[in-house]
């Protein structure tokens, strides 16, 4: 079969569409963009949403609060800056137990603003409980189609405590798993800490996150457009692509791509690397030259879900048109195994 067949097989083609569908200029579509702001216990995220919402930039954005405990503290705080547009999960943490009461919260939020009910959004912020892995949040808006048409995870905002960030990470497997799957990082409260510890908090980071953007938060505000913009993967510059993290034996790592890729080979590649190893696969981003594209394709996966990936009508950054994937990996699934892996398969593809 050939690559033109495949793609028609799986993804139809529209009028004026690539292999994938219609071209979009942004990875999300017209899908609603979902940011999840999370962090260990008291580490300031709250007051972070609540700054956010009272920006301008921030004005039309919904929240989904999950709090652990029987009254929705967090909710009373934010209710004022939402304007009525904040919808409470149940008592307890994200994960199978309650990933209904995740589903209904936002095909209702979704509807709501469709009838009028809400006023309108533009986004919605989920802020998790300080308990939460957001391991199991990814999966729901991967592995559920209905939520997958109308929303698309634009980040994942990890908040640490300046002053005692480096604590919980020590001692809480949790936070040190906040950090890792983090597309960009907020230290808190940098104000309240000293130097030396806000140096030692950052040290220990970028020990288990080294790529994710970073920003310090004074009276719990940060330039909002930190929190907001579009990202797929942290700045070229950034990225290494041998910078392992060795905290709770979690890894980070980057394959770049010199050539575009067969998408059967890239699909192999991956669909092989989920079905053996998906239970120490957290997290794959990246964009990828695939060949028969015009644009890059947004790759997403988590565990085992591969998720429909998506061409973007140009590269975000002209200057860095490279492919390159990010993995976040646990159970000692490293670069080379990986990297070899995609060789493998690579030179098993038809000339």
């Amino acid at each position: 079969m050939t690559d033109a067949a495949l793609f028609a097989g799986v993804f139809p083609p529209g009028a004026a569409a690539g292999p994938f569908g219609r071209r979009q200029r942004r990875a999300r579509g017209a899908r609603v963009p979902v940011i999840l702001v999370t962090g260990f216990l008291g580490a300031g995220k709250t007051t972070l949403v609540k700054a956010l919402l009272e920006s301008e930039a921030g004005r039309a954005t919904a929240v989904v609060v999950n709090e652990f405990g029987e009254i929705g503290i967090d909710q009373a705080l934010l209710a004022p800056s939402a304007e009525g547009k904040v919808a409470l999960l149940g008592n307890g943490c994200l994960c199978c137990a309650v990933r209904s009461d995740l589903e209904d919260a936002f095909r209702t939020l979704f509807t709501d603003r469709a009838r009028g009910a809400v006023p309108h959004f533009d986004r919605v912020v989920l802020e998790l409980s300080g308990a939460d892995d957001p391991m199991p949040v990814l999966q729901t808006f991967l592995g559920e189609r209905a939520l997958a048409r109308e929303y698309h995870i634009q980040a994942i905002v990890a908040v640490a405590d300046s002053a005692t960030g480096r604590l919980a990470l020590r001692d809480n497997p949790e936070a040190a798993r906040q950090i890792a799957l983090a597309d960009r990082i907020v230290l808190s409260k940098s104000d309240l800490a000293s130097a030396e510890e806000v140096a030692a908090l950052t040290i220990a980071i970028r020990a288990i996150n080294p790529d994710a953007p970073l920003r310090e938060a004074r009276h719990g505000q940060v330039d909002p457009d930190f929190l907001l913009a579009d990202s797929i993967l942290p700045p070229p510059s950034a990225l290494q692509a041998d910078a392992p993290g060795h905290a709770a034996g979690l890894s980070t790592f980057v394959l770049d791509f010199d050539a575009p890729l067969p998408w059967r080979a890239l699909t192999a590649a991956l669909g092989l690397l989920c079905e053996m190893r998906g239970a120490d696969l957290l997290r794959v981003k990246g964009l990828v030259a695939v060949e028969g594209c015009r644009g890059p394709v947004v790759i997403h996966a988590v565990r085992h879900l591969l998720h429909r990936p998506v061409e973007l009508e140009a590269w975000p950054d002209p200057a860095a048109a490279r492919s390159r994937l990010v993995f976040i990996t646990s159970g000692g699934l490293g670069r080379a195994a990986v990297a070899a892996l995609f060789r493998a398969v690579a030179g098993l593809a038809p000339p």
